[in-house]
């Protein structure tokens, strides 16, 4: 793990980053067990991730961002990857149940127009999923991963941002408790459980926060009204 990684596809594909995917699929599952006929959309590097739910979930679409390059293809999932601007999703409002970020919010050019848009396609009982990077965790310093590249951020600022933008938080967890070095991610399941066990989760690697989407005002701070039909009668 000395070397360069110029992008999220090749960390994932290689040994270190494989390992540290295991980590974060963990915790990921934990939050959300099971997504039986739901449409769930990855934004930023999700492939490693929503094989978690594709079996059982309705549909499962990764997005990347134009900054972050192309997504994999799934093999044998054809259809399921595109890439476009994070700020301006190519979808109908009301599109998903379960929207997951992970390398989204910390590479997203703008963040509040990308959550605008999240709150947009996401139905009236969605949630959202948010992976960061912890910015007081050595993972937002090791600029050899994915994970050292971005604007990294605090779980206070997580639900910050994501309230403002009217969600409501529900849950947080953490994950990377292990140091990003391969002689520590060789033993990882050991140094995730001592982590957990004995370090503040603010030292965690990754901040992890789930929010659901807030309809009491109706439009996210600083965007304009979402236009919707409404049907009344005669």
């Amino acid at each position: 793990m000395s070397g360069e990684v110029h992008g999220p596809g090749e960390y994932y594909a290689s040994a270190a980053g494989a390992a540290a995917g295991r980590l974060v699929a963990v915790r990921l599952r934990a939050m959300w067990p099971a997504l039986p006929r739901m449409a769930v959309l990855g934004i930023g590097h999700t492939t490693p991730y929503l094989g978690l739910w594709r079996a059982e979930a309705s549909r499962c679409i990764a997005l990347s961002p134009v900054q972050l390059g192309p997504p994999p293809a799934t093999p044998g999932v054809p259809g399921t990857s595109l890439m476009a601007e994070d700020d301006a999703l190519p979808f109908p409002d009301l599109s998903f149940d379960r929207i997951l970020l992970v390398h989204g919010l910390e590479m997203a050019e703008n963040a509040r127009r990308l959550l605008r848009e999240v709150w947009r396609v996401l139905k009236d009982d969605g949630r959202v999923l948010v992976v960061a990077t912890n910015r007081r965790g050595l993972w937002a310093r090791a600029e050899h991963t994915p994970f050292g590249h971005g604007q990294p951020y605090s779980p206070g600022q997580v639900t910050r941002l994501l309230t403002r933008h009217l969600f409501r938080v529900e849950r947080r967890d953490s994950a990377l408790f292990t140091p990003p070095y391969a002689p520590f991610l060789r033993a990882a399941p050991t140094w995730e459980r001592v982590g957990r066990a004995l370090w503040p989760a603010r030292h965690a690697g990754l901040t992890i926060v789930e929010a659901r989407k807030e309809l009491l005002a109706a439009v996210p701070a600083g965007t304009e009204a979402v236009r919707r039909k409404v049907l009344v009668p005669a």
